[in-house]
């Protein structure tokens, strides 16, 4: 067993602090679901774990007129079982119910299902020396790519995991990053990295920076939203391929949209031209399987997964279907 020291944070001050690790190798500690995986892997062998869960601040989901607060420290169980979470952001209570299982959501954070590294076996092996953990070659590419990405491959084909990350781009949510010194606030697309940025990280964290928030902003009466995740196993699995797709009708037509793929690519997908094909669009004028198609454009799968394009496909397809028969009913009442 790798030996690493273990500290317990009172505040974001002193985590920031401890995880500026003057060459040593540093990592956060929220519910440990992820990271424990890693040590005992030995993906990742830790000098330190700094651990957040003392930090009250980081705790909690708060509803305000401008929109919801969430604590990067707040189990996925809870945030899902928030009656106004459900009411307001129903792909994101969705995309909660749907992380693992009771056991793991009761302990895992919002944070961590946001920050957790890919599960590419090739990544998680030790036998493996991925190009993601700094070796020179993919193994996936010529190897077992079943569960890998069909967009944006670039020089890693590993897709990310979170579930609650492809629902809080639907929504449109930000994230605010703390260090002793300061904040900033990011939309959470540019929070997540892609491969052909920087191949050994997902996000944009920087030596001492914490996740402290999650900021939704408040959902307009006729905004509606929906998850669906396709998995290879009905309980505790990763998606085959998910979507979020959030929709404002007016009247008898689609006012916005945003929609987004989860399982095809290194990081959460928007899919623009989908949601463009649904802008402006009078309900009964869209075709929710064309969509569907739209939203796949350009994939280019490995010699495993091609199932995954037609999979999305139809995710999306039901996802607007669902959303517009909604809008419907409520559009005639």
């Amino acid at each position: 067993m790798h030996r690493f020291e273990f500290v317990s944070a009172a505040d974001v001050e002193q985590a920031s602090e401890l995880l500026n690790g003057n060459g040593a190798t540093v990592r956060v500690i929220s519910g440990g679901t992820d990271l424990l995986g890693e040590i005992k892997q030995r993906t990742v062998l830790p000098d330190r774990l700094v651990s957040l869960q003392g930090i009250d601040d980081l705790r909690g989901v708060r509803i305000y007129d401008e929109g919801a607060l969430i604590g990067a420290m707040t189990t996925i169980s809870d945030i899902g079982a928030n009656s106004e979470i459900r009411a307001q952001y129903a792909a994101l209570a969705e995309a909660c119910d749907s992380v693992a299982t009771p056991q793991i959501r009761n302990v895992g954070t919002i944070g961590g299902n946001l920050c957790q590294r890919p599960r590419c076996w090739y990544y998680r092996s030790p036998l493996f020396d991925c190009h993601k953990k700094g070796g020179e070659k993919c193994f996936a590419f010529e190897g077992a790519n079943k569960f890998h990405a069909i967009f944006d491959t670039g020089s890693c084909p590993a897709v990310h995991p979170s579930d609650t990350a492809v629902a809080l781009e639907a929504l449109d949510a930000r994230v605010l990053l703390l260090t002793w010194d300061g904040a900033r606030m990011l939309p959470i697309e540019d929070f997540f990295v892609a491969p052909s940025v920087d191949v050994t990280r997902e996000n944009v964290l920087e030596e001492g920076e914490i996740l402290g928030q999650v900021v939704i902003p408040s959902a307009s009466p006729n905004a509606r939203s929906l998850f669906l995740k396709a998995k290879e196993r009905q309980a505790m699995d990763f998606a085959l391929a998910s979507v979020a797709v959030s929709l404002e009708v007016d009247g008898d037509s689609v006012k916005d949209a945003r929609v987004v793929l989860g399982g095809v690519a290194p990081v959460p997908r928007r899919v623009r031209d989908a949601e463009n094909a649904l802008i402006g669009m009078g309900i009964g004028n869209i075709d929710p399987e064309q969509v569907g198609r739209i939203a796949v454009e350009g994939a280019s799968p490995l010699s495993d997964n091609g199932y995954k394009v037609r999979l999305a496909s139809g995710l999306v397809s039901r996802a607007v279907r669902t959303l517009l028969n909604d809008g419907a009913s409520d559009a005639s009442q």
